[in-house]
């Protein structure tokens, strides 16, 4: 899949983005490891300074047991970012580069198969890359003031306050690939058919029956 050019977008006014991520769910699950280590499931997890956050399934956002500042980690947990790429990207490399520089932590999902492609379009609505998702809301193509924008109305900080020892995962692929068929699998060949006589006269097609 190649990348395509974009067409700009005109952003809303930041209050306006702002009462709209305000109004959309968060949909992620979390897993937190509270101080005395008591692991609880929610998907609202209560946000304390000593708490470790994990995101479980594969909804975006933290991915990692290590502990993040209280504003980014209620950033991520209100509003989980997943970028969607594929190989030979620009504009993929760009939006990446720009999620890494403001030390957002997101998910990353590469998209390389008809497979990935279909359910690319059922999660954004598009094929073309990169797309980026905050919370629910669909970015489509890569536009450094529209992403910015989104990222400060879900109040992720304008600088990178990652830990140092915060895990950059790799891209996983949107779909699970498909298994090869083993032998036993494959249907078996059909069995030959008699030599039929080529066209003459009275079958000029040659049609076999």
């Amino acid at each position: 899949m190649t990348s395509r050019p974009f067409r700009s977008f005109r952003l809303a006014a930041p209050a306006l983005l702002a009462g709209l991520f305000a109004a959309l769910p968060a949909h992620a699950l979390y897993k937190v490891v509270g101080p005395d280590g008591k692991v609880t499931y929610t998907d609202r997890p209560a946000i304390t300074t000593d708490s470790k956050v994990q995101t479980v399934g594969a909804g975006g956002g933290v991915s990692s047991d290590v502990a993040l500042p209280l504003e980014l980690r209620q950033a991520a947990q209100r509003y989980p970012v997943t970028l969607y790429t594929t190989k030979d990207c620009a504009p993929c490399d760009s939006g990446r580069q720009l999620l890494r520089q403001r030390g957002i932590p997101f998910a990353e999902r590469s998209v390389g198969t008809v497979e990935d492609a279909d359910a690319l379009n059922r999660i954004a609505g598009t094929r073309d890359l990169p797309a980026l998702t905050v919370g629910a809301q669909v970015l489509r193509g890569y536009q450094r003031e529209e992403w910015t924008s989104y990222l400060d109305a879900a109040a992720y900080p304008k600088e990178s306050k990652l830990p140092a020892n915060f895990p950059q995962g790799s891209a996983t692929p949107l779909t699970e690939p498909k298994q090869a068929a083993t032998p036993a699998q494959r249907p078996a060949a059909p069995a030959a058919r008699p030599t039929q006589p080529a066209a003459d006269g009275s079958n000029p097609a040659g049609i076999k029956f």
